[in-house]
């Protein structure tokens, strides 16, 4: 009887976390009890970190077990400034390289969380949904977050679910003010324009991708751009989220302004792949997005590319609160006289200053200047 005292008691003192639980609502209006004291989590994603590390203090991926190997694979850069910080984040275990689709209920229940962080898209029909049902079974709590489907609505409430969860809920909110204040003020201004709004040809990586053009009909990048006052050429093109539009079709819409993305490291190829995001130079992001252009050889001839009004952006802001830069590129590109006084490579380096436990490097979005007019086009 006296061993199982000290036994029992022994218990309590180690897994205070276990005993107590706290309530709360997940982005699926879902009421979830989760540990007061998280210990043992498992992430649908590993670029969740660009997140944690906005509502966290340190190591944002600390009681981290197990994710994806997707910004080891698709942000080397991110991934290099973080494990030289907290070099025990090489050592988490990955499930595949890209994302939450090469994960299995076994192999996270095989792992022990006491909590698992899903996005929003792996949230599955409730018939077919084996890795909710699995984990449910076995006891884990399960919440999602959305930062990559419909930014403008759940950003806000997923920084604060992960504030309240991960109990840094003061430094979550003090992020939510500075989001609001960036989106808040493009929203404003872009409301008080009384003008034609600007056609714009949104292409996601080119050079990286075979064949033109990858862009975004809806949701997403496009909601970005809506907010930011653009008008989509691809709007209604296709139906899914993602697409291809023809060179031609790109040619006769005569967009006003041409946005890319790019996510190339310093150690690409710079003739293949716009090279943006940490530790890339200002002078590499300019000369790769000219040389990929280049090598376009219709979409190089349009008229916004020639007269100066091509930007490309940072790819992975796309599935994080970073988003707010695309936001203000976005306005930048389409509204210079309104938004002459925003600055989007110095909010990036406002968000590592103030938030992120990483120092700020690299260059963020970048704008080719204006070629001679090519005769007959």
């Amino acid at each position: 009887m006296r061993i199982s005292c000290r036994m029992l008691l022994l218990a309590s003192l180690l897994a205070p976390g276990l005993a107590q639980a706290k309530t709360v609502t997940d982005l699926f209006d879902r009421t979830v009890d989760v540990p007061d004291n998280p210990q043992r989590i498992v992430l649908g994603e590993s670029r969740m970190l660009y997140t944690l590390g906005l509502v966290r203090d340190g190591d944002p991926a600390k009681d981290v077990v197990g994710w994806p190997g997707d910004m080891q694979n698709l942000d080397p850069q991110s991934w290099q400034l973080y494990i030289n910080a907290f070099p025990a984040i090489a050592k988490i275990p990955q499930f595949g390289k890209n994302n939450f689709t090469q994960m299995n209920p076994e192999k996270v229940i095989a792992l022990h969380p006491d909590l698992v962080i899903l996005p929003r898209y792996a949230k599955q029909p409730a018939d077919h949904d084996q890795m909710l049902d699995s984990l449910t079974r076995a006891g884990i709590p399960v919440i999602y977050v959305d930062l990559r489907v419909d930014q403008i609505n759940n950003t806000v409430p997923s920084v604060r679910l992960l504030g309240e969860v991960l109990n840094n809920p003061q430094k979550a909110e003090r992020f939510i003010t500075f989001y609001q204040q960036h989106m808040d003020r493009v929203k404003e201004r872009v409301a008080q324009y009384q003008g034609k709004k600007p056609r714009v040809m949104l292409q996601l990586q080119p050079g990286r991708r075979e064949g033109c053009c990858t862009t975004v009909s809806h949701g997403n990048l496009a909601d970005l751009l809506s907010f930011a006052g653009g008008d989509n050429i691809a709007h209604g093109a296709f139906k899914s989220v993602y697409g291809e539009m023809n060179p031609e079709a790109v040619i006769a819409a005569n967009p006003d302004v041409y946005i890319s993305t790019g996510m190339g490291s310093p150690q690409g190829n710079p003739a293949t792949e716009i090279m943006l995001g940490p530790l890339v130079s200002a002078v590499q992001a300019q000369g790769s997005f000219r040389l990929v252009m280049d090598k376009q050889p219709l979409l190089s001839h349009l008229k916004a590319v020639r007269e100066g009004r091509a930007y490309a952006v940072w790819h992975n802001f796309y599935l994080s609160p970073y988003h707010m830069v695309d936001v203000e590129v976005f306005a930048k590109a389409m509204y210079p006289q309104l938004f002459k006084d925003v600055d989007p490579q110095q909010t990036v380096k406002e968000i590592y200053t103030q938030f992120l436990p990483v120092p700020f490097s690299g260059t963020y979005w970048t704008q080719l200047s204006a070629t001679k007019n090519i005769p007959g086009l």
